[in-house]
């Protein structure tokens, strides 16, 4: 590896099943763009493909709220990369591994943002957001 360059992701975990079941998928074609006085403007897609995000709310028992938890502050939050099985995109449909060998269906994200949740009685409600990495 040469001065200066960065090492791909490599994760080694997977995001629970328990967790992985309802989530929001959305896409980004990132872009740079050049706005000028005269209201024209050009675009370029900065690359090939979009980045996927996913995300969901969700309200959770005590007991899966402290493993969730648990699991995210093992991550360091946002800091290290995971596998996340978009259920949509496996094969068979909504299949899960979760060894994180297969590969059909398997992202490489990470969490975003900080670990906010808000309690109730027997209840905690938690937004999770996880976005592609590689």
């Amino acid at each position: 590896m040469s001065p200066g360059s960065v090492a791909n992701a490599a994760p080694t975990t997977v995001l629970p099943w328990s967790l992985s079941k309802t989530f929001v998928h959305s896409r980004e074609y990132p872009l740079i763009e050049n706005e000028y006085r005269d209201g024209s403007s050009q675009r370029c897609l900065e690359a090939s493909t979009s980045r996927k995000s996913w995300r969901t709310s969700r309200r959770l028992a005590p007991v899966v709220l402290s493993t969730f938890r648990t699991f995210f502050n093992t991550h360091k939050g946002p800091h290290l990369p995971l596998y996340f099985y978009d259920p949509s995109d496996t094969s068979p449909k909504f299949w899960y591994d979760p060894t994180g060998v297969a590969t059909v269906g398997r992202y490489a994200v990470r969490f975003v943002g900080t670990w906010e949740q808000m309690v109730g009685i027997n209840r905690a409600d938690v937004n999770i957001a996880i976005i592609e990495i590689a």
